[in-house]
């Protein structure tokens, strides 16, 4: 149920770079003939790059690559590595005197995992771009969700450690995926089973604690910016046939796929974002591929749960289940 990759879609390449001694890391996505997309932003705290340029009013038509990166407001520096590499491999934006590459990205906080002084920069984004292929099937605790976690209302002693995951669905010649990097503060369930898998976790009960119940028994002195630094960063890919106003669509309704998984969502304290890449081969109903990107955001979540390992003492969905 929760196989498929991101790059079952044509004409993708996915590649990570990380720093297990400073649990961080940058994941590049690549489309080689370029590609439209668009974004929804719904969480009050995103670190972003260029999303501008996706409303449908503006210029920039397709994009070379996206970025979902560690580091927090650091972390778009790897950027920087990712134009440089695709400068260097002749992919951009023909505008006379050069080809500008267009990179579009976001950010996760795992500054609280790991080591803060040591963030996605130059080298991982072009590490990242090195290392990008058709067939990429890592998952859990790799590129931008090497310092991934979730569960985090009461701090990391009882946070549980989380990652990237893939997902993909074929439907005749429809192709659509999702790759996500998972850094939660709410509770995160398998959608499809409705069970919980991961989140605020007791070491000592061995059970779930429940977020929402242990944030309203605590609203009057409870201070998040002490507790929770989060972020759930996604990107849908399909070969439908989408304009960037389509791919803005489609990522609005794949935020369904966050709020069917985490439980809160889009909150203050997060900067929940997801990226929709089109690299435009057959026709689709735009409101069916909205679905099915929901559905497919919920698979990748699910699967970053089951694929993590424990690292910096945060259990893992594998810790408590064997």
């Amino acid at each position: 149920m929760y196989n498929g990759l991101l790059t079952d879609v044509d004409d993708i390449k996915v590649g990570h770079f990380q720093d297990y001694s400073a649990l961080t890391g940058t994941t590049v996505i690549i489309p080689v003939n370029g590609a439209v997309c668009g974004v929804d932003v719904r969480g009050s705290a995103p670190g972003t790059r260029e999303t501008d340029l996706l409303k449908p009013e503006n210029l920039v038509e397709k994009v070379n690559a996206v970025m979902l990166s560690g580091g927090s407001a650091y972390g778009l520096d790897a950027a920087s590595g990712i134009m440089h590499y695709l400068e260097e491999n002749d992919m951009g934006m023909d505008v006379t005197v050069c080809k500008v590459p267009i990179v579009v990205g976001a950010v996760i906080f795992d500054l609280t995992v790991g080591s803060n002084k040591i963030r996605p920069d130059f080298k991982m984004g072009y590490e990242a771009c090195k290392n990008a292929t058709f067939n990429n099937n890592l998952s859990g605790c790799i590129g931008g969700g090497t310092g991934a976690c979730v569960g985090k209302i009461l701090g990391k002693e009882f946070a549980m450690k989380s990652g990237i995951g893939q997902a993909s669905i074929t439907i005749g010649d429809f192709k659509i995926a999702a790759l996500t990097v998972l850094n939660a503060f709410g509770d995160v369930y398998d959608a499809e089973k409705n069970v919980q898998i991961a989140g605020a976790y007791s070491k000592q009960e061995k059970k779930f604690l429940d977020t929402m119940k242990i944030y309203e028994k605590n609203l009057e002195n409870y201070n998040v910016f002490n507790k929770a630094t989060n972020t759930t960063i996604s990107i849908v890919a399909t070969n439908a046939n989408l304009t960037k106003a389509n791919c803005n669509k489609i990522s609005q309704m794949a935020h369904d796929g966050f709020a069917r998984s985490i439980i809160p969502v889009h909150t203050m304290f997060d900067g929940d974002t997801i990226f929709t890449l089109s690299t435009g081969k057959i026709d689709v109903d735009i409101s069916f591929a909205g679905a099915m990107a929901a559905k497919v955001i919920s698979r990748s979540i699910a699967n970053a749960i089951y694929t993590s390992k424990s690292y910096d003492n945060l259990l893992s969905y594998q810790d408590i289940t064997n």
